[in-house]
């Protein structure tokens, strides 16, 4: 049979990581097998839809890199892939299962639910719905439907006995029937619930691995149960630990915590996000850290999914993009950092500004860092701190050096980088100081700070009239 996994995200805002990464071995699990990557969308809950998000989803799969064999945009046999076009499709299932006895219909009011809720509460046990519309008679139901009251279709659970759960990374896992509820297969409005379209869906649309997060891992005997139901084969089910914050929580766009986009706005390469992604909560057979696409497809193992939860990390991530934007060209990453930079440019060359962000290739970690990086070559004015200022007057030799490096510039005919390495050797020669006190001492002086690129380069980009006026 041939491999097919779906990512079946809901349209409810931007996609955060945790929802990505699950997307991610979805799509590996695919690939890796020859198999179809099938893009599916969730939007039975119709309150928290938002306005343009299925948008969002295509953009960032195709950020990603990940090709959709099939989806809203790309539909072959099995669609509609939208589940608000489905709704037929679910309550005719839903009968089906009436008619077997594996379901039934519900007409308890919200008023009669509340108060069963209020008796489990003050008993301190979660609330499970009492079945007491399982126990209706024929002629009350039918009494019901003609007369037009509301009802909802429950699953009819097994209240002795368990279910067992085969997972794949958790190997046989023994769900205790008494715990399920009798949940509700579809709602009064005509829409099916979360659970029960996945089983739909997943059966006709020929879904051979389910992944989702352990967090749902309980869920899945209700899954089952279903497809025992039906009679149908149940697909092979990839149960993944959680993502957790700084703060040791699950990660969510509901939390506020980052998201795809988020990401990619301050300036994060889309594949170093997957790269990093991946590797929370898998690990490849050797010590590779950096993969392309094509190596993640080679590489990846299923069996190799971490049972315990993996925390993200900004540093780490910083890392991976660091790495990335490195193995840019310099023609790449020029088109790349120019977007991020928003200081003024307008009475700079070209060549200025190329020269200015290629020197900080190699220390950028993101887009937007860019900014705080080149702040030296912008300000007209800078802050000299009390340290700084103390080390400009700890040594007799600093007046000497400063006034030769003034003395060098002034007469400098051509103003390049070249040449003004030739001035620091120059005054070296000529004062005879090295090390701390020859670079030091310009750098505080032009910039305000001890530290940055390579002098010559900062020199040259801070300006001749400017580094002549801060010398002086």
């Amino acid at each position: 049979m041939k491999v097919r996994t779906r990512f079946a995200p809901s349209p409810t805002g931007f996609m955060h990581i945790g929802n990505l990464r699950t997307a991610i071995f979805e799509y590996l699990v695919a690939k890796k097998y020859d198999g179809d990557f099938i893009l599916r969308i969730e939007d039975t809950d119709q309150n928290r839809k938002v306005e343009g998000a299925i948008d969002f989803i295509y953009k960032t799969l195709e950020l990603c890199g990940f090709k959709i064999d099939e989806g809203p945009n790309n539909p072959k046999e099995y669609g509609p892939y939208i589940q608000s076009e489905r709704k037929d499709i679910y309550k005719k299932y839903a009968l089906d299962l009436v008619e077997k006895g594996k379901a039934y219909y519900c007409f308890c009011t919200e008023s009669e639910l509340e108060e069963m809720r209020e008796k489990a509460n003050a008993r301190k046990k979660p609330f499970l719905y009492d079945g007491r519309c399982s126990k209706l008679s024929k002629e009350k139901i039918e009494e019901n439907l003609k007369n037009g009251v509301p009802y909802v279709i429950r699953q009819k659970m097994p209240k002795i006995g368990s279910t067992i759960v085969d997972d794949l990374i958790y190997g046989k896992v023994k769900i205790d029937n008494s715990i399920l509820d009798d949940q509700i297969l579809l709602k009064s409005d005509g829409f099916p619930t979360y659970n029960f379209a996945n089983v739909i869906d997943d059966h006709l649309m020929e879904i051979t691995h389910v992944i989702r997060g352990k967090e749902y891992l309980d869920q899945t005997a209700k899954y089952n149960l279903l497809y025992e139901a039906f009679g149908w084969e149940k697909p092979t089910y990839i149960h993944v630990a959680m993502v957790l914050g700084s703060d040791g929580n699950k990660l969510s766009k509901r939390n506020g915590d980052a998201s795809f986009m988020d990401l990619y706005e301050e300036g994060y390469l889309p594949e170093a996000i997957v790269n990093y992604l991946v590797l929370l909560g898998w690990s490849p057979e050797n010590n590779q850290e950096v993969f392309t696409m094509e190596e993640l497809i080679k590489s990846f193992n299923e069996k190799r999914i971490s049972k315990s939860s993996s925390q993200y990390d900004v540093k780490k991530l910083n890392w991976f993009n660091h790495k990335y934007i490195n193995n840019l060209s310099d023609e790449k990453y020029l088109e790349y950092i120019k977007p991020f930079l928003t200081h003024d440019i307008s009475d700079k060359s070209e060549e200025w500004v190329n020269k200015l962000l290629l020197i900080y290739k190699d220390h950028l970690s993101y887009g937007k860092e860019i900014n705080e990086l080149v702040n030296i070559f912008f300000n007209d004015e800078i802050n000299i701190s009390n340290e700084n200022k103390e080390f400009l007057e700890s040594d007799e030799n600093i007046p000497i050096v400063i006034k030769a490096y003034k003395e060098e510039l002034e007469n400098l005919k051509d103003w390049n980088t070249e040449e003004i390495a030739e001035v620091i050797n120059k005054v070296k020669e000529k004062t005879g100081v090295k090390g701390k006190l020859l670079y030091m001492p310009i750098r505080i002086k032009i910039s305000g700070v001890e530290h940055g690129p390579e002098l010559p380069d900062e020199i040259f980009l801070i300006g001749k009239e400017k580094v002549i006026n801060r010398l002086s």
